[in-house]
């Protein structure tokens, strides 16, 4: 999921060519979170989402911006609040799914999604592979002729970088005006839609593959580790010992501007012990 802190001010220059532009942005995108996403259980990735309700987008709804994953599972625990999560995949097309406290919905990589949201919806997204959504696995649709223009794409990425949340919300505007078009075509030629939505996740199959290297180091440091570390618990058994200490994580005082909304990541994990929320032993 591609993200920035805020508050963020704008660059002092804009002489950088746009191809150096994109190749920055990638970089970035890919570059892995702070903190140690992979200390968490299994090696998932954890972010608690307050999806954009600032302003409207062009389609009159709060949302965030549709985008899709290639290689990482997503789901969501609502919190508090209401709204639906929008998804389009090659085999079924288009679905609503209706969000509501307590509810959860979880949906496998190639997935395009976008998040509505009805009233202060709150969620807890887990993610797979470490967290890799946050680590450059994911791509928003901005349609056919933003693809095709590298530069372009990089800017409007960019812009919750360069602009804050502003910024943030001038980007899910951008996606929405795009993806207007691709629900049309799901109501009035389903073949173009499929061919559209081929294409779009096609662009980010192949952007990922780039990355191909990165995101296997955040899976080997993950779920693959934890694995390991279950399989020699297993070969203890009924002995003990060798475990790390139990850890805390204490939310950012300052948020991070997400595709979807305000991300608040569980990333900084530090050891418990007297002095960090926790009562020293009697």
């Amino acid at each position: 999921m591609l993200r920035s802190n805020i508050p963020l001010s704008p660059p002092s220059s804009g002489i950088l060519s746009a191809a150096v532009v994109a190749l920055a942005f990638v970089a970035l995108a890919a570059r892995p979170s702070p903190g140690r996403a992979e200390d968490l259980i299994s090696g998932i990735g954890l972010t608690h989402l307050t999806v954009y309700d600032q302003r409207p987008a062009p389609d009159g709804l709060m949302s965030g911006s549709p985008h899709v994953h290639a290689v990482t599972d997503e789901g969501y625990y609502v919190v508090s609040g209401q709204g639906r999560v929008e998804l389009h995949d090659l085999k079924d097309g288009f679905r609503s799914v209706e969000l509501s406290p307590g509810r959860y919905v979880q949906f496998p990589p190639g997935v395009v999604h976008r998040l509505v949201n009805t009233e202060h919806l709150v969620l807890l997204v887990v993610m797979g592979n470490a967290g890799l959504a946050e680590r450059g696995d994911a791509r928003i649709y901005f349609g056919k002729a933003v693809d095709g223009d590298p530069a372009e794409f990089a800017r409007l990425a960019g812009l919750a970088k360069t602009k804050g949340l502003e910024g943030a919300l001038d980007r899910r505007d951008a996606a929405i005006r795009a993806y207007a078009g691709l629900l049309e075509l799901w109501t009035k030629d389903r073949k173009a839609y499929f061919r559209e939505l081929e294409r779009f996740i096609g662009v980010h199959m192949k952007a990922a593959a780039s990355l191909r290297e990165g995101f296997s180091e955040a899976v080997e440091a993950g779920p693959v580790a934890w694995g390991e570390r279950f399989q020699k618990r297993l070969e203890n058994l009924p002995g003990t010992g060798g475990e790390p200490s139990p850890v805390l994580h204490l939310p950012p005082e300052t948020p991070t501007l997400g595709m979807c909304g305000i991300l608040r990541p569980v990333t900084n994990l530090e050891a418990v012990g007297p002095g960090k929320d926790a009562e020293p032993r009697r």
